[in-house]
């Protein structure tokens, strides 16, 4: 099953993620998609990684997200990718459409072949003011299209809210 989780900034998204992935009893693989470039970002891979069990497996993966998927999804797995607005990110500032653009094609292009249980975690950035900026306008659109490509493709979307799900998409929690 392919799940999406979308919310705003502490909406208790990846709890909700972790815990789906947790009730799954399968091995899990954690791919995250952060680059702890400071401090304060530090601090929050640090507060994931002492919430998450000892025995999930982990890879950091900033670009490569539908290759790591196609390498780390089994039958008897669950892989959470945590986060898909960071990866986006994390791809917008290489400032090359060309890669963004082939990235994020091969995630999409991936999906249907992906064995057993994949969840995607992802900020929803679209409900809030337009941005000023031409590259957070250009992320919050990239991000919206990404929303929505695999929305289309997921069994179960889930928008959080104040650590509340509301399925959008799929069966209920």
């Amino acid at each position: 099953m392919l799940q999406l989780i979308l919310g705003g900034a502490r909406s208790g998204k990846s709890r909700l993620a972790e815990k789906l992935a947790s009730d799954s009893h399968l091995a899990v693989t954690y791919i995250a998609t952060s680059q702890p470039l400071d401090g304060e970002m530090n601090q929050r891979v640090a507060h994931h990684r002492a919430r998450r069990p000892a025995d999930w497996a982990l890879i950091e993966e900033p670009l490569e997200l539908a290759r790591v998927l196609r390498e780390s999804a089994g039958a008897e797995c669950c892989v959470l990718v945590d986060c898909l607005t960071l990866w986006l990110t994390n791809l917008l500032m290489l400032d090359d459409a060309e890669r963004l653009a082939a990235e994020r094609e091969a995630l999409i292009d991936c999906l249907a072949a992906l064995p057993g249980e994949i969840i995607f975690v992802s900020n929803e950035t679209g409900m809030g003011v337009v941005p000023l900026g031409e590259l957070t306008r250009r992320y919050v659109d990239e991000a919206g299209w990404l929303h929505q490509a695999l929305a289309e493709r997921c069994q179960r979307v889930v928008l959080t809210v104040a650590g509340l799900p509301l399925t959008l998409k799929g069966p209920a929690l």
